[in-house]
């Protein structure tokens, strides 16, 4: 199957038809899963899931930039916690096939 793209539908349908379970139980399930990563990130954790990639969160400290409305302009951009995924071997191998 080649897309340019997959909203969450579409990845609820597709992984539902693999796993051979019906569309709501797979909704209830990716959810589940999004929540989970969500929380576990909140709480200063990370989620590995071994050969795929572990998902985390981290800390962008407070920097100075420019004003992109006025570039002579320089602002103060906060501190700010980003999340970050990082691929795991399985996926990185598979990609380069």
């Amino acid at each position: 199957m080649h897309m340019k793209g997959m909203n969450k539908e579409q990845l609820t349908e597709a992984v539902a038809i693999k796993a051979g379970v019906s569309k709501k139980e797979t909704e209830r399930v990716l959810q589940a899963l999004e929540d989970f990563i969500i929380e576990t990130l909140l709480q200063g954790s990370r989620v590995t899931l071994t050969g795929f990639g572990t998902f985390s969160a981290r800390k962008r400290t407070a920097r100075m930039g420019v004003n992109p409305q006025n570039p002579k302009e320089r602002i103060e951009i906060p501190t700010v916690v980003v999340p970050k995924f990082k691929a795991g071997k399985k996926l990185k191998d598979s990609l380069k096939k």
